[in-house]
């Protein structure tokens, strides 16, 4: 269709959908989605257009910080642990608490993260800091003087992920704050 024909339509459309309400829904869902047995076809091209397939809402947004601590929680009562104040326990309950809030936090850590030292070396070995080394594997403390390569002792061997599996969070926007639901008995 040429491009003077092209605009007497639009005119024509334009007053149509100004003037009629039924015209105008009959506009709207032309545009939304090619009418039945209409060739969908590009106007520049001529070639076929595939039409848009409607897109899934995105799933609830939470951090996977949240997460872990949700699963902290599930798995170990961790914030129970933390939140709870000590100064009416005696050192002998709250040494039993920790036993398990230690176990199945350590369990959590591991099922997740695979932890292993970041250096093979025992604490208190010397090691050497190569010239041009990453300041994320390497934290220099004490007298640090002159330009790498540094020779030290090993205060603390690090750790590093041999995975990262938090869990993916399937519940509502709602919850998506949630560390640890409200257990109502019945």
């Amino acid at each position: 269709m040429s491009f003077p024909r092209r605009i007497v339509l639009a005119f024509k459309a334009f007053f149509l959908v100004l003037f009629s309400s039924e015209r105008a829904e009959q506009v709207s869902a032309a545009l939304v989605e090619p009418a039945a047995g209409a060739p969908s076809t590009s106007p520049k091209t001529g070639r076929g257009v595939k039409p848009k397939q409607p897109t899934a809402p995105p799933p609830p947004k939470r951090s996977e910080a949240l997460t872990l601590l949700a699963a902290l929680q599930r798995e170990a009562r961790l914030v129970d642990f933390l939140q709870e104040p000590l100064t009416d326990y005696t050192d002998a309950q709250i040494g039993a608490a920790v036993r398990d809030v230690h176990r199945e936090a350590a369990a959590t850590i591991a099922r997740m993260f695979n932890l292993r030292p970041l250096l093979a070396e025992a604490e208190g070995a010397e090691v050497d800091i190569p010239a041009g080394f990453d300041a994320g594997r390497y934290r220099l403390v004490g007298n640090v003087t002159g330009e790498p390569p540094y020779r030290g002792r090993l205060a603390h061997h690090g750790w590093e992920a041999a995975k990262v599996e938090v869990p993916t969070f399937s519940g509502s926007e709602a919850s998506a704050r949630v560390v640890a639901p409200a257990e109502v008995e019945l």
